[in-house]
């Protein structure tokens, strides 16, 4: 019995020394972290929805009279109109030829009319003077002379059915094809124009934002096919009602597309700027750690991490400001804090 529990006693010893010889052996352990050094950086808070934009100037052209098609020339390029063609307003896109009803406006004559009809104003107008002529006739000369002007210019508006112009610049996206001096109806869709450099975005919002939301907030607009590439808007109108069933209230973007980024019908990502700091600590989000005592990170100095609790101020969806509890120039932990505790040894593996 005497040797059994001197047995006991010696194993006893031997697992308490093991113990205490690992307790060392993991306190000199250095644990292996990522640091980021904290400078002053701005940070923006910002809310999220999604739209699609659209052009704000889009026009469809369309056959005035049944003539024969003739498509005109890019004077930029030298060659036929095509999709994808810039347009300036006043370019001739399209001919529209038919003898018959050029014929039948008779411009020239009514040009010819006019110069008569103004001669003979002229010429009442000098004998009324002399009293060559009663008010009478003088008003009929004025008369004669007016519905000589209506004529030509109803020839002039007549005769532009024949063409096929511009009224606004922007580009061609869609013209439909004809062969050349092929006959074409009243009707038909000749060219189809868009002018997108400012483009416009419906989104609708949660009712919990209506009181944050305001018009002239700017919007940082994204789309995947544009990596890298934010296109800035600004919400320019809000309705004041709510949809009873979706709970949401309906904002309009205005989208600054000078450089033609965005595309008629793209799908895009809206980030609506609610709040912005300048210069502020800002970590970011997936390092901070909620514990009983509060939000903490960990800050290493000579060698060991700190373990801080921090007061936090705007946030959005990957970062973070501090406001309380860092300073500039520490270093916070970003990689590797899972493991760690208070007063742990670490290693900088940058």
């Amino acid at each position: 019995m005497k040797k059994t529990i001197i047995l006991f006693a010696a194993a006893f010893a031997l697992l308490s020394a093991c113990r205490n010889q690992d307790q060392a052996l993991n306190a000199d352990v250095e644990i292996p972290v990522s640091v980021e050094d904290l400078k002053l950086k701005p940070i923006e808070e910002f809310i999220n929805t999604t739209g699609t934009a659209f052009p704000k100037g889009e026009i469809e052209l369309k056959s005035k009279i049944a003539a024969s098609y003739f498509l005109g020339e890019n004077p930029r390029t030298g060659r036929p109109w095509q999709l994808g063609d810039r347009v300036n307003s006043g370019d001739l896109i399209i001919s529209l030829e038919d003898e018959e009803y050029f014929n039948s406006v008779k411009l020239e004559t009514n040009q010819l009319n006019l110069e008569l009809m103004e001669s003979e104003l002229r010429k009442q107008e000098s004998l009324y003077e002399k009293g060559g002529v009663t008010l009478k006739e003088l008003k009929t000369a004025g008369i004669n002379y007016e519905n000589a002007k209506t004529a030509v210019a109803t020839s002039k508006l007549q005769l532009e059915k024949m063409k096929i112009v511009a009224p606004i610049s922007g580009v061609i996206v869609d013209l439909p094809y004809h062969t050349r001096g092929t006959q074409v109806e009243a009707g038909l869709t000749m060219v189809k124009i868009m002018d997108y450099k400012t483009m416009y975005m419906d989104v609708q919002l949660p009712e919990k934002y209506i009181a944050v939301i305001k018009p002239g907030l700017q919007v940082k607009l994204t789309n995947y096919t544009l990596p890298g590439d934010t296109i800035i808007g600004t919400m320019t109108q809000l309705s004041p009602a709510i949809d009873a069933s979706s709970r949401t209230f309906k904002g309009t973007v205005s989208i600054d597309n000078h450089d033609l980024l965005l595309r008629p019908g793209m799908f895009v990502k809206a980030d609506i700027v609610t709040s912005r700091k300048d210069s502020s600590i800002v970590i970011p989000k997936n390092i901070i750690l909620s514990r009983q005592k509060g939000k903490t990170v960990f800050v290493v100095d000579r060698g060991v991490a700190e373990e801080r609790i921090i007061e936090t101020g705007l946030e959005n969806i990957s970062e973070t400001e501090v406001i309380r509890g860092l300073s500039r120039n520490e270093r916070v932990v970003t990689g590797g804090f899972e493991t760690l505790s208070n007063r742990s040894k670490v290693k900088i593996i940058k």
